[in-house]
């Protein structure tokens, strides 16, 4: 398992600032050739740093709702539900889990009515107590500057640095932090292969 280098990061730059950049504009910024760029993209795909390619929307030109951040106080309980429910509304652009266990929300409130809206959203999940702050605007700019690549091992949940293996598990590319963990989890995988 290699880090990510100069060129990685600058590809996710560039795809960062538009995900629909041809291969052949990446590659003459880089200087690789387009295939190059490709399996690089898809070599970082596999390993899980590029989920996929989304659509950045603009919703203040869309004038549907009203900008808020909503900060939700929920039972520990019921934080799984009430993150999954809340990730799911359409009106929720973005949702970031606190190290509080609140859950905070950038959220396109149609008609303005907060109350309303999560009394129909999370109803009764589990919602202690909610907070709402008027937006004027909204914008979300991600970086990639001074990150490190930090994949976690499938059997032990330690990250996986230089020295770590990655192999094909049913299909799947996993990455392990030692080849003790990598053998413990395919002689696992195949033990439950065998009993399936």
């Amino acid at each position: 398992m290699r880090d990510l280098d100069e060129t990685d990061i600058e590809i996710l730059r560039l795809l960062m600032d538009d995900a629909r950049r041809p291969w052949a504009d990446i590659a003459e910024a880089v200087d690789l050739s387009p295939p190059a760029v490709s399996d690089r993209v898809e070599r970082l795909a596999e390993a899980g740093v590029i989920r996929r390619f989304t659509l950045d929307l603009d919703r203040s030109q869309l004038r549907e709702g009203v900008p808020v951040l909503l900060e939700l106080t929920v039972a520990p309980a019921d934080f799984d539900a009430v993150r999954e429910t809340v990730r799911a509304a359409e009106a929720v652009e973005h949702v970031f889990p606190t190290a509080e266990g609140d859950l905070v929300c950038n959220v396109r409130v149609p008609d303005g009515d907060v109350p309303a809206w999560v009394a129909g959203t999370v109803a009764d999940e589990g919602i202690e107590d909610y907070s709402v702050t008027l937006l004027t605007e909204a914008e979300w700019t991600p970086t990639v500057g001074g990150a490190d690549f930090a994949l976690t091992c499938a059997e032990c949940g330690n990250t996986v640095t230089s020295e770590g293996v990655s192999t094909r598990v049913g299909g799947d590319l996993k990455h392990f932090c030692c080849s003790s963990c990598e053998r413990r989890f395919v002689d696992q995988y195949e033990r439950l292969e065998e009993g399936a």
